[in-house]
């Protein structure tokens, strides 16, 4: 059973940091490519950042660019989002996704930029 399991979430005021995780079971995590997206009220889910396999390259979104750093370790089977210098437009569930030959989705984390 493939399981993808989110923490980290929560209250924040603006400008303050997160760190996200994401532990995986039920799939060799290490050949998969790890996201992060994430879904504000009333919006689509976007992508927020990409992670290769082997943790070489990366992706963002521009919104989070320059803010957000993905890392992975695959040893220990997770991926993190380290959110720094974060806005209310930030506000949104967060969702750990992995991409194989098959997808899978957390059930996600609640972000809340609020002063």
């Amino acid at each position: 059973q493939v399981q993808l399991v989110e923490s980290g979430g929560g209250l924040v005021q603006p400008g303050g940091s997160l760190r996200l995780s994401c532990a995986a079971s039920g799939i060799v995590f290490r050949r998969y490519t790890m996201s992060w997206y994430r879904q504000a009220p009333g919006n689509e889910r976007e992508l927020v950042a990409t992670i290769t396999s082997g943790g070489a390259s990366t992706n963002y979104a521009d919104s989070v660019k320059g803010r957000f750093t993905i890392s992975r370790d695959n040893a220990k089977n997770t991926v993190d989002l380290q959110m720094n210098s974060l806005k209310p437009e930030d506000t949104a569930v967060y969702y750990c996704h992995a991409k194989l030959l098959n997808t899978y989705w957390g059930q996600g984390t609640q972000v809340t930029v609020s002063s």
